[in-house]
């Protein structure tokens, strides 16, 4: 029976999210709070099957908040109002298999990495590749994106030593990772930082973008003179490749890029709606056209379908974070200790390059602790927000974006290393160290650009 319940609960998680969408087009005070009085029994059931490093964090958001509710004397029949404002960052998490599955169905990621290894000489050469490669896939696989290219490694790599082997791979794909989520639309910390600081996506794009391939392009430089010493014996190359296949792969996917981003933006205009809606809404229709001009509709819905029910079973870390989350911030915002945060923020608002390396330094020292950046991020807005009237918010996006991905390329209990110290068998505080240097350049780029347009 319970084994039969959780293979289910994406039935129940579905509807709460269905229900908050058309809540936020509705506007209606009762679903708002029948959507609330469900979120508790959806906590509750996602908080048994969640990581410990979620229920740590979810329960020091539920205590804390819990604690700022009871100051403020608030009733408690009104709890069920403050767990339901990051419904809609659910709701955007619960459509991106979908895109994904466009990806594999149409063999983008399979045609795109044979092209990794060919025609390589040594490592400085496969760095370049293997990191272009990853952040290609990265635009709609996510962390899918660094299993493909770490199988791919490790499997041609195998005649390699162990140590070489796993330092090369914990630099390539999680670099790559970091710098394509940047400004990916389909990134939850993009997501919640356009939404809190009211930066259009549009203008934000180039800047991020800007920041991206300046980064990109100094760590392939500094990787391939690292790694050019060393040879690269292919055991098992394939003449009869076809370039002008995978180029066609890859120019698909730009293609469909730019007509994914165009649709958002042009949706989010149109009808004025928030970015995270949009993406939301977008997703699920832009990919069933997308797999019926590529001809592969039948394979797409079952892959698709197959893939949802088991990342939205797989929800609980995220449900814990977002609602607990949830109820921090809106209990923070009822309390008086909101302000007494603030203070000290708004002392260097005549020197912003002070609130900047702190915004950065505190996602690095929370990642060291295994705090999620996306908590950290929530909570940053809030005690930010005065300084969004007085800083530019373009340049306080930038680097809230930059230094919260900086960091999953150094935070030992992150998603990214967590996975790479799986698949290769090593520490992951070896993979943090090694990505130290890269992390603060990087924050650093993303600072610098932030105080250009100041």
């Amino acid at each position: 029976m319970r084994d039969w319940f959780y293979e289910h609960l994406y039935i129940f998680y579905t509807f709460i999210i269905i229900l908050s969408i058309i809540n936020y087009f509705w506007v209606q005070d009762w679903l708002n709070y029948i959507i609330g009085v469900l979120a508790i029994p959806m906590l509750i059931v996602s908080f048994y099957t969640a990581t410990k490093l979620f229920k740590i964090l979810g329960t020091a958001f539920i205590l804390v908040g819990f604690s700022m509710y009871i100051y403020v004397g608030l009733p408690l029949y009104n709890i069920p109002l403050f767990l339901t404002s990051n419904m809609s960052l659910l709701g955007f998490l619960i459509v991106l298999p979908w895109i994904n599955t466009v990806v594999h169905v149409g063999r983008y990621d399979k045609q795109i990495n044979r092209l990794m290894v060919e025609n390589v000489e040594d490592l400085g050469a496969l760095y370049v590749k293997s990191t272009i490669t990853t952040y290609i896939l990265m635009m709609f696989l996510n962390l899918s994106a660094v299993i493909l290219s770490q199988d791919v490694l490790q499997k041609n790599m195998k005649h390699m030593s162990k140590t070489v082997r796993d330092v090369f791979i914990s630099k390539t794909t999680i670099r790559a990772f970091a710098l394509a989520l940047i400004w990916s639309p389909m990134e939850v910390i993009v997501a919640i930082t356009i939404e809190a600081t009211g930066v259009n996506y549009l203008r934000l794009l180039p800047w991020l973008i800007l920041v991206s391939v300046l980064t990109l392009s100094i760590d392939i430089i500094v990787g391939r003179q690292r790694f050019k010493s060393i040879p690269f014996n292919h055991q098992s190359r394939n003449s009869n490749i076809s370039l002008i296949g995978i180029l066609r792969k890859i120019i698909q996917l730009f293609i469909a890029l730019v007509l994914f981003l165009t649709t958002i933006l042009i949706v989010s205009n149109l009808f004025n709606l928030n970015f995270i809606i949009t993406v939301t809404l977008v997703i699920i229709p832009f990919s069933i056209i997308w797999a019926f001009l590529i001809k592969k509709m039948q394979s797409f819905k079952l892959l698709g379908y197959k893939l949802w029910k088991r990342q939205t079973n797989n929800m609980q870390n995220f449900i814990v974070l977002f609602t607990t989350l949830a109820f921090f911030s809106n209990s923070l915002n009822a309390t008086p200790f909101l302000e007494v945060v603030q203070k000290p923020f708004m002392l260097f608002t005549e020197n912003p390059l002070v609130v900047f390396l702190f915004i950065m330094l505190t996602y690095f020292f929370m990642a060291l602790l295994g705090i999620h950046p996306i908590g950290v991020t929530g909570v940053l807005v809030e005690v930010l927000a005065p300084i969004f009237t007085i800083f530019n918010p373009l340049s306080i996006a930038i680097v809230l974006i930059v230094s919260a991905l900086a960091t999953s390329g150094s935070s030992s209990y992150g998603v990214a290393v967590t996975l790479t110290a799986m698949n290769t068998h090593q520490n992951p505080y070896k993979i943090t160290l090694r990505n130290l240097i890269f992390t603060f350049t990087f924050g650093f780029i993303g600072i610098f650009v932030a105080m250009l347009i100041l």
